[in-house]
């Protein structure tokens, strides 16, 4: 599903980034550039960055 319709930005590209490491907007919006034009697909982005870092165990958890 497209997030960011100025740039073509997919969900699946957001959710790639997060799980390689950018879990900040700042990031993504540096190296994807969403958000940088309208905005509108900034709430849709903060939304599928939470649902991926909530997925990710984390290390306590592991052990």
């Amino acid at each position: 599903m497209y997030v960011c319709l100025c740039r073509g930005i997919t969900d699946s590209q957001i959710r790639k980034a997060v799980q390689s490491g950018k879990g900040e907007f700042r990031q993504l919006k540096q190296d994807l550039e969403v958000g940088a034009q309208c905005g509108k697909c900034v709430r849709m982005t903060m939304e599928i960055i939470a649902e991926e870092l909530d997925k990710a165990p984390l290390y306590y958890e592991v052990a």
